[in-house]
């Protein structure tokens, strides 16, 4: 099953999966896909209020926010990383536990992203918002490194996300049940 929509101007076929008894998703997936990728960063950047840096969770929506930087013109942005590396220090940690991922997950910066952030203006990127699990991972990082949140934005407010009134996003996508038919 394919749930078709518009995104950016272009439209898309995006495939179905159960994620829970009778929920299913329409995955939304940036890796590969180029053209989107770029008309979605653009149709963000004219929605994102003023920053100075940009963060996002490692991994689906990395495209998204090295795209939105590069158009923006800016050098820098952070990647919330799945695990410490060996190069980080001072590192802050937190859990998340994703609708799309299975298990609980950790996200972490160390000092070189403590100090982009720091006293800074922090835009959130996501490409896709729905139980806003991973979003509460990232505002608890960006304050503890103590940023100051000026948006939080996604190409996609899936289910009852799309009802909140605190992100930006470009399209609203919904939930499914087993007969791929919207809930």
């Amino acid at each position: 099953m394919f749930y078709e929509m518009t995104i950016a101007g272009l439209k898309r076929q995006l495939p179905m999966f159960k994620v829970a008894d009778n929920v299913y998703i329409a995955a939304f997936i940036l890796f590969g896909d180029v053209e989107i990728t770029k008309a979605a960063a653009a149709e963000l950047l004219k929605k994102a209020p003023e920053f100075d840096i940009m963060v996002t969770a490692e991994a689906k929506s990395i495209p998204l926010i090295y795209e939105m930087a590069r158009q923006a013109g800016v050098n820098d942005y952070i990647i919330a990383r799945k695990g410490p590396k060996v190069y980080m220090e001072n590192i802050i940690t937190t859990d998340v536990d994703s609708i799309t991922t299975e298990g609980l997950q950790k996200l972490c910066i160390g000092q070189k992203e403590i100090d982009l952030m720091k006293g800074k203006r922090v835009l959130i990127v996501d490409d896709v918002i729905s139980t806003g699990e991973s979003l509460k991972s990232i505002e608890y990082l960006v304050n503890k490194a103590g940023g100051n949140i000026v948006g939080r934005m996604a190409v996609l407010a899936e289910g009852e996300a799309a009802d909140r009134d605190d992100i930006i996003f470009l399209e609203k996508l919904p939930l499914f049940n087993e007969d791929g038919s919207v809930k």
